[in-house]
C-alpha cells in the first residue's frame, strides 16, 4: 500500500503538474499571438505585443521550472524521506509570485522582458508608475525565495543521508578510487541543481533587490554590467536546470521500462561534476558583444559553452541509446516521449554551440536563430520529458492507459515542432530580430510557418493535458507501490 507519506507527495506532484500543462498551453497561445502579429495576420499593438513577450518569456522558463521540480521531487522521494511540506511551500511561493507577475504585466503595463536588465525597470516605472515595476521586481523575488527554500531543504536532507554534497556527487568514486556505484541518478542531478541554480537565484536577488531599492530611491544604483553579469548568470542558469531536473525522468522511466538500472558509474559522475562547473560559467556567451567585458571572459565564454554540451547531454543521449538497445522495451506515450526527448535535447544544442562561436554571435545573436536553438532544447526536451512524465506519473500511480490519440499526439507534437524550430533558425539566417513587434515583408513568412506549426502544437498539448486531468480522477486506484513495480 502507499504511504500516507508519498500520498501527500503524489497530491502535491499531481497538483503541480496540472498547473504545469494548463499554463503550458496558455504560453504557448502567447506564443501563437506573437507570430502572427510579426507575420501581419493579424494586428495588435507593440505595447500589448511586448506584454506577451515579458510573461511568454518568464512563464514558460518558471512553469518548466515547476514541472521539473515536481519530477525531481517525486523521484527523489522514492530514495530518501522527504517532508511534502517543502514542496507545497514552494508550490505556495511559486503561485503568488506568479499572480504578482500577470497583475504587473496586464494590470500596470510592465514589459520590460523577462531579463528585468537595470535600469530598464526604473525607466518603465517613470512610464507607467512604480507599481507595476515593483509588483515584477518583488513576484520575480518571491518565486527565487520558493526554490531557496526547497534547495536548501533538500541539501540538508542529501547530506543527512548521505554524509555531503561531495559524497552525492560521487567524489568517493572520482577521487578515492571506490568501486561501488555512486548514489542514485535521482540524487546526483538534484546535488548538482541545488549547487547551480541557488547560486543563479541569489545572483538574480541580488539585481532584483538593488533594482527595487532603486526605484524606491533613485540615488541606489547599481553598475549595469555587473548587473547584466548577474541577470544573465540567474536566467541561463536557471533555464538549464529546468533540463537537469526533469531529465531525472530520463534515467528513472526508461531504467524501469527496460528492467537495467541506471548506474552512476564513474564517467557519468565525472560527466555531472563536469556540468556542475561549466553550467556556472558559460552565461558569458550572453556578452560576447559586449566590448568591455574583459577579453579573458568572453574566450572563457565560448570554450566552455563549447565544451558544456559534452558531459551531462552526450552521456545522457549516449546512456539512453545503450540501455534501450535490444532490450525489448515497450514504446507507450511516456517511453517515446523520453526517448525522443534526448533528440530535442542534443538537437537544440548544436545552434547554441554554433551561436556560442565569437564571430557567429557578432552576427546571429540578436536574431530569430536564438529562439530557434531555445524552443528546440525547450519544447522538444524538457517539455516533451514533462508531458512524458505526466503520462506516466498517472499510469504508475493510477490506472490510465494509452489510446489513440495518444499515439497522435505524439507524432503531431514532435513534427511541427521540428517545423517551428526550423522556422525560427531560417528566420535567424536571413536575419529577422528577435523581440521585435513588427517585422519586413521579407521575414514575414517564415513568421507564418511558425504559426502554423504552433497551432498543430497547440493542438497536441491540449490532447496531453486533457489525457493528464482526466486521468488524475484515477490516481490512488493503482495500489501496487513503486518498489514492486520496479523489481517487476
Amino acid at each position: 500500500m502507499i504511504s500516507s507519506a508519498q500520498t501527500r507527495t503524489n497530491k502535491g506532484v499531481a497538483f503541480a503538474l496540472m498547473i504545469t500543462s494548463v499554463v503550458l498551453v496558455l504560453m504557448m497561445i502567447f506564443g501563437v499571438i506573437m507570430l502572427l502579429n510579426q507575420g501581419n495576420v493579424i494586428q495588435i499593438t507593440p505595447q500589448f505585443f511586448y506584454k506577451l513577450m515579458t510573461i511568454h518569456g518568464t512563464g514558460m522558463i518558471g512553469i518548466a521550472a515547476l514541472g521539473g521540480s515536481a519530477i525531481m521531487w517525486y523521484y527523489l522521494s522514492k530514495h530518501i524521506d522527504l517532508n511534502a511540506k517543502v514542496f507545497y511551500a514552494n508550490l505556495l511561493l511559486s503561485l503568488i509570485g506568479v499572480v504578482l507577475i500577470l497583475i504587473a504585466i496586464f494590470g500596470f503595463h510592465f514589459s520590460d522582458g523577462w531579463t528585468f536588465l537595470f535600469p530598464l525597470p526604473a525607466y518603465s516605472a517613470g512610464l507607467y508608475g512604480k507599481t507595476g515595476a515593483l509588483l515584477f521586481l518583488f513576484g520575480m523575488l518571491i518565486l527565487g525565495i520558493g526554490y531557496l527554500v526547497m534547495y536548501f531543504y533538500l541539501a540538508a536532507r542529501l547530506i543527512k543521508e548521505y554524509g555531503g554534497l561531495g559524497k552525492t556527487l560521487g567524489w568517493d568514486q572520482i577521487f578515492r578510487g571506490n568501486k561501488e556505484y555512486g548514489p542514485p541518478p535521482a540524487a546526483v542531478a538534484t546535488t548538482m541543481v541545488i549547487i547551480t541554480n541557488s547560486i543563479a537565484i541569489l545572483a538574480g536577488a541580488y539585481v532584483l533587490v538593488a533594482s527595487i531599492l532603486n526605484i524606491i530611491n533613485p540615488i541606489i544604483t547599481i553598475d549595469p554590467m555587473l548587473a547584466k553579469h548577474l541577470t544573465y548568470a540567474f536566467g541561463h542558469i536557471f533555464a538549464n536546470c529546468t533540463i537537469y531536473m526533469a531529465v531525472i525522468a530520463v534515467y528513472e522511466i526508461l531504467s524501469q521500462y527496460t528492467g537495467r538500472p541506471w548506474k552512476s558509474n564513474k564517467v557519468f559522475l565525472i560527466a555531472w561534476n563536469a556540468s556542475t562547473i561549466f553550467t556556472l560559467m558559460i552565461y558569458t556567451h550572453h556578452l560576447l558583444m559586449d566590448f568591455a567585458v574583459p577579453k579573458w571572459m568572453l574566450i572563457v565564454g565560448q570554450i566552455f559553452s563549447y565544451a558544456n554540451g559534452l558531459p551531462v547531454m552526450v552521456v545522457t543521449a549516449y546512456g539512453a541509446l545503450m540501455i534501450v538497445f535490444k532490450s525489448a522495451i515497450k514504446w507507450d506515450f511516456s517511453s517515446s516521449m523520453m526517448f525522443l526527448a534526448m533528440f530535442g535535447w542534443v538537437a537544440g544544442a548544436v545552434p547554441a554551440i554554433i551561436d556560442a562561436t565569437i564571430a557567429v554571435n557578432h552576427v546571429m545573436h540578436n536574431t530569430k536563430w536564438v529562439p530557434g536553438h531555445f524552443h528546440t532544447y525547450m519544447g522538444m526536451g524538457v517539455v516533451a520529458m514533462i508531458f512524458g512524465f505526466m503520462y506516466y506519473f498517472n499510469n504508475t500511480e493510477g490506472t490510465q492507459k494509452q489510446n489513440g490519440f495518444d499515439k497522435y499526439a505524439i507524432f503531431t507534437y514532435f513534427t511541427f515542432f521540428t517545423g517551428l524550430a526550423g522556422s525560427f533558425l531560417y528566420a535567424g539566417k536571413i536575419s529577422a530580430p528577435r523581440r521585435w513587434a513588427e517585422h519586413l515583408p521579407a521575414w514575414t513568412g517564415s513568421d507564418q510557418v511558425g504559426a502554423i506549426c504552433a497551432i498543430f502544437i497547440i493542438i497536441s498539448a491540449i490532447i496531453f493535458t486533457t489525457r493528464f486531468i482526466i486521468g488524475l480522477k484515477y490516481i490512488g486506484k493503482n495500489k501496487v507501490n513503486y518498489a514492486y513495480k520496479s523489481a517487476s
